[in-house]
């Protein structure tokens, strides 16, 4: 099975960035959180809020839509074309995507690309709130093998070395920046 992470590799930007923003220009009563939103972000950058912190309470405008599931597949209508063309020719019926953006906005995209399996952060889609670890770095590791124990992963793709954890296990690791895939230098 070939394993990869979503934004930025099979995505052209961050899925859960560019969400929030697409929320908030559509739905004004948001805008009142913007405030809260900068200094959110404002602590987080001073690194005085942890990275999960910070996207809990980032995610917390979603308490603010009237249907998430509804807002989600909107988004996607809107930003499908944003899947890079290189993955529809190396997909596979087998493919994984495991990701740190909530899983409930990454699972309808993936179904519509036709990826049965995609793991990504636990969030409570009508809160925010997180009901497990961020899927990121050895999380990601962890999630993979609960998910097919005793797994093997032919190639894994992935734009960051905070992936090394899962590029280490593959027979052969993908660096994607832009278009461009790139051989993975880990130290094994």
């Amino acid at each position: 099975m070939n394993v990869y992470d979503f934004d930025n590799t099979i995505l052209r930007g961050d899925s859960t960035a560019r969400f929030f923003a697409w929320c908030f220009l559509r739905t004004p009563r948001l805008w009142l959180r913007i405030p809260s939103q900068a200094f959110n972000a404002l602590l987080f950058a001073l690194r005085l809020r942890p990275k999960q912190a910070f996207k809990e309470r980032m995610l917390s405008f979603v308490t603010a839509l009237d249907d998430v599931d509804a807002a989600v597949e909107r988004f996607w209508d809107e930003n499908q074309a944003r899947v890079k063309p290189w993955y529809r020719e190396a997909q596979r019926p087998d493919d994984v995507v495991i990701s740190a953006s909530p899983e409930f906005l990454i699972a309808p995209i993936c179904r519509r690309l036709g990826i049965r399996t995609a793991m990504g952060s636990p969030v409570d889609p009508k809160t925010g709130r997180f009901h497990g670890k961020n899927c990121h770095g050895e999380e990601k590791v962890r999630r993979f093998y609960a998910r097919f124990p005793g797994g093997k992963i032919d190639t894994f793709y992935s734009d960051s070395h905070s992936d090394d954890p899962l590029a280490r296990l593959a027979q052969k690791s993908v660096l994607v920046k832009g278009e461009r895939l790139l051989d993975w230098e880990t130290k094994r």
